[in-house]
């Protein structure tokens, strides 16, 4: 691995260097992964604006557009000019030192400056190479890849919203999250692989395939038994109960995954006899008698508020739980313990906000990182002299 001359928290990627190509959500999200378990990410911007998603608000915290802060800690930023030849020079100058190089410029955007896969791997063999498009680097090549559009077309949206209504996407850019786990699993995946045989590897990935990727069920069920899903709201196309429920004040998801957990849950509501009831003793009875049993769930679940009947299903081992909104996630989370945000500091030290934390817990504890998401440009110095320290090193050993 390639040393960083600047000290980080030891992290297991520590000492790992990753050049930082990408921009908006996919790639910096997945270079952020790395970040966290302590490898060092420079990240390469614009000159100016930097990132788009700088300027994608508001919301703003104080220090910045948060949606560019959710995906950019422990980073350093520097700006290059890839139609400058200098800038081009220190940007494959810092492709040559990197062990991982992150990038989603259109296919063979990269390879048009001089720092495409190839040419790059030539002359540094042991470079992991990502690149991330929105449908691949064949047909696809001229498709612009929004996380919108992929939902359109992957068919994540036909499968989502209420059964009478219009499709719908979810909110939050789900496929361009699901691109990012599945880039940061092949890069480990990647570095396992080097340290065997001191090569690395090109890594293609787009977001039509994570998607389609992520169907799960819903992509078997047409594979498997040619049913094509359709949007059925909050209802499981597979299990009933599993939706939302009205209560007297407000929804109640209630997921029962088993016929055990059924017959507690109308224990509860004192209808006992629908345990034995032939048309809901099981699951597959239930999923085709789904109209007839869930009238007479809700109107039992009506003699009392969401909050009251999660509290005394979840008691007796029902999976329930009241419509939150992301404050009060948030909250339920700290309640039990899972410590879901870290508090990221300036390079003073100081505490600049907020941050939902990585997802990991390590046992042994592996040390958290708190950087703030960079300003543009706040590390040009820092890498420049470093590049140029590593290049000059470089030159002394071949004479």
């Amino acid at each position: 691995m390639t040393q960083s001359t600047t000290p980080a928290a030891e992290g297991p990627l520590a000492g790992l260097v990753v050049a930082d190509f990408s921009r908006v959500l996919a790639g910096p999200l997945a270079t952020m992964a790395l970040a966290d378990m302590g490898a060092r990410v420079i990240k390469v911007e614009r000159p100016g604006n930097g990132d788009d998603t700088r300027g994608w608000g508001p919301p703003y915290s104080l220090t910045g557009a948060t949606y560019y802060e959710s995906v950019n800690r422990n980073k350093e930023s520097v700006c290059l000019d890839l139609a400058d030849p200098t800038d081009l020079a220190t940007a494959r100058e810092l492709a040559l030192r990197a062990d991982v190089l992150v990038e989603n410029f259109k296919p063979g955007g990269m390879a048009k400056l001089g720092l495409g896969y190839e040419e790059l791997s030539a002359a540094n063999p042991a470079l992991i190479y990502a690149s991330i498009t929105g449908f691949g680097s064949g047909g696809g090549a001229g498709l612009m890849g929004y996380d919108f559009i992929v939902q359109a077309l992957g068919g994540l949206m036909s499968i989502t919203g209420e059964s009478r209504g219009g499709p719908v996407k979810a909110g939050v850019a789900l496929v361009d999250v699901l691109t990012a786990k599945d880039a940061t699993i092949g890069i480990l995946a990647a570095l396992a692989a080097r340290g065997g045989s001191g090569r690395g590897s090109h890594l293609e990935l787009n977001l039509l395939s994570s998607l389609q990727g992520a169907l799960a069920n819903q992509g078997q069920a047409f594979l498997g038994a040619g049913k094509v899903p359709t949007r059925m709201g909050n209802d499981h196309p597979s299990i009933v109960p599993y939706q939302l429920l009205d209560c007297a004040d407000a929804p109640l998801a209630v997921a029962c995954g088993n016929d055990g957990q059924f017959t507690k849950l109308v224990r509860v509501l004192g209808l006992h006899a629908l345990a034995a009831d032939a048309r809901f003793a099981t699951n597959n009875s239930r999923v085709e008698h789904r109209s007839e049993l869930i009238p007479i769930l809700e109107a039992a679940l009506s003699a009392g508020s969401a909050l009251d009947w999660q509290e005394r299903l979840t008691d007796v081992g029902v999976p329930a739980g009241h419509v939150s909104g992301i404050d009060e996630g948030i909250a339920y989370a700290e309640s039990l313990g899972l410590e879901p945000t870290i508090e990221v500091h300036n390079a003073a030290g100081e505490p600049v906000g907020r941050q939902i934390r990585n997802p990991i817990t390590w046992t042994p504890p592996i040390p958290v990182r708190t950087d703030a998401p960079p300003q543009l440009g706040e590390h040009d110095a820092v890498v420049r002299s470093w590049l140029a320290n590593n290049f000059s090193k470089a030159a002394a050993s071949t004479n």
